[in-house]
């Protein structure tokens, strides 16, 4: 500590250790800055490919998650380096984007970074490295293009549809069950989907689960499942041709937005408060009736006298049901005309019992409750409405005990969300390359062939990043016990004697490394978006030279 005065004579207190900063320049900060992120990148490496190893995260609270997904792992992780922090952002944009390929993504940019850190031991500037790395991720995408495939699939044909979503699941924990889960995907997601403007709105796909069970139970919901009941045990529990009335306003009387005391000194004003209750109540039920309502689904709750005239009224209500599925539900139940793609009638959320009339109630052909196991737990089924574009993708799965039910039924709507993702992206680009390494394989000679024509230093970093996608078949080879370099080696020299480029790495001993013969596809745009991606984070950890950080006390 030192005292010090300013130029008009005021003094102040420089301490020293204010100004102490950890600082890396130069090659070592770069050094610093890859290795972090092939820390990052070796973590998920093993858990690339159908015979990828899981992962269990504990979060600080106890809650245990195992699973494989890249994006997940990188998500729950606590991370502190700030580098380690944009594989991350990398990771989740992939999600974002693609929905599928988070892991692939992170071990090609650890990949970029090894090699890059040799060409940066070699002397090669880092500028040179990254545009190296820039020119050859266009090349590799233009050769994805040249490998791509299309396919035609609609309505009645959605075998495409259903093998591509099944290889995004073999890498999952549930890909015993591949084939149901990809055909229920498939399904769900060509119910929302508009084919003529090639959109796809996930929102209007619900995925539900409920501990108990086996994952075959899993289905396909043609409708919206509330994890709700009826309000009532004496309430129907089934009803057909049901108006609904949605409501977001309480079944119970208005209360003053003022602070207000009332003071009741006698049993004749108890009474007249009582009446006039119970005149607000009878009001609420008769408008619901007057419109023709068969069910209230309610925002909020109402109270047991409440409760107790809807029943003798037969007016069977739900309540407590969330604003996301009282949206779901009047999408679900609009009628709609399918020619002028306007909406006719039904399914509006009624924010006043006065605003409620019978144009507004939803229409569905049944709705009932249906009860799980021994366990007691029911759950509302709204079905055969009026519009199908809303569905819900209802999960079962999991084995004793019940800790191991709710990871069970946690990693299949991460699984399915992937397999959903991808047939949204093939419904919009019908493009598909081949998985198993083969593209990455094909993309590593073509880069390799295409790195003779250029003439300086970038040279080496094209060839460089050749060498970088061959990581990705060569992590696939080693998490399926195969011997890496052996596998790779064959493949490759496979591809250039026979001039075909869907030879790949053979992770489930079928016998042949012809992926088109395995039915092992992934979509052309998340390819090209791994490839860009990965690039893009590169070349931005490569031009930090100067890293300046707090020193730690």
């Amino acid at each position: 500590m030192a005292l010090a005065f300013d130029e008009f004579g005021r003094p102040f207190v420089i301490i020293k250790e204010q100004d102490q900063k950890v600082r890396l320049r130069g090659l070592d900060a770069q050094k610093a800055n890859i290795a972090s992120g092939m820390a990052v990148s070796r973590i998920l490496r093993t858990s690339l490919g159908p015979k990828g190893m899981d992962k269990m995260l504990q979060s600080p609270d106890g809650d245990v998650t195992i699973t494989n997904d890249g994006a997940t792992i990188l998500e729950q992780m606590d991370v502190d380096n700030q580098i380690a922090k944009l594989l991350v952002e990398l990771s989740r944009s992939q999600d974002y984007e693609i929905g599928d390929g988070t892991t692939g993504v992170v071990v090609l940019a650890g990949a970029l970074l090894e090699q890059a850190q040799k060409l940066l031991e070699r002397g090669i500037h880092p500028i040179r490295v990254a545009e190296g790395y820039e020119t050859a991720s266009r090349i590799a995408v233009e050769n994805l293009e040249k490998i791509a495939q299309r396919f035609d699939f609609g309505v009645n044909n959605i075998e495409p549809l259903v093998q591509t979503c099944m290889t995004t699941l073999s890498s999952k924990i549930v890909n015993r069950c591949k084939r149901s889960l990809a055909e229920i995907s498939v399904k769900a997601v060509l119910a929302v989907a508009d084919l003529e403007r090639k959109d796809v709105n996930l929102d209007l796909i619900k995925v539900e689960g409920k501990v108990g069970g086996k994952l075959e139970d899993t289905e396909l919901i043609y409708g919206i499942v509330v994890d709700k009941e009826m309000s009532h045990p004496q309430m129907p529990k089934q009803i057909e041709d049901a108006k609904i009335a949605i409501l977001t306003c309480p079944f119970e009387p208005p209360k003053p937005k003022t602070k207000h005391k009332m003071d009741i000194d006698t049993v004749e004003k108890f009474q007249t408060l009582r009446k006039q209750e119970q005149q607000y109540f009878n009001n609420m039920v008769q408008k619901c009736k007057g419109v023709g309502a068969t069910l209230v689904i309610c925002q909020w709750g109402f109270d047991d006298e409440a409760n107790h005239l809807l029943m003798h009224r037969d007016l069977p209500a739900v309540r407590w049901v969330g604003g996301v599925e009282l949206e779901l539900i009047a999408i679900a139940t609009v009628i709609i005309d399918e020619m002028r793609g306007i909406v006719i009638l039904g399914g509006r959320i009624v924010p006043r019992f006065e605003e409620l009339t019978p144009e507004k109630l939803g229409k569905a052909g049944l709705v009932r409750e249906k009860a799980f196991g021994t366990t007691k737990d029911r759950m509302l089924y709204v079905e055969h409405c009026a519009n199908s574009r809303a569905v819900t993708i209802f999960i079962r799965g999991g084995s004793t005990p019940a800790s191991c039910n709710k990871m069970m039924v946690e990693e299949t709507k991460r699984s399915i969300h992937d397999a959903l993702c991808v047939a949204r992206n093939l419904i919009r680009n019908n493009s598909i390359v081949y998985g198993g390494g083969s593209s990455e394989i094909s993309c590593s000679i073509s880069v390799e062939a295409a790195a003779d024509r250029y003439p300086g230093v970038e040279q080496y970093a094209i060839r460089a990043f050749a060498d970088a996608l061959d990581s990705v078949p060569m992590a696939l080879a080693e998490n399926s016990g195969l011997q890496p370099i052996e596998t790779l080696s064959a493949v490759k020299s496979q591809q250039i004697k026979e001039n075909n480029p869907f030879c790949g790495i053979d992770c489930n001993d079928a016998g042949t490394n012809d992926m088109r013969e395995q039915h092992v596809f992934e979509t052309l745009i998340g390819k090209q978006q791994q490839i860009l991606l990965a690039t893009q984070v590169v070349k931005m950890i490569l031009k930090i030279d100067d890293v300046i950080s707090p020193s730690d006390f």
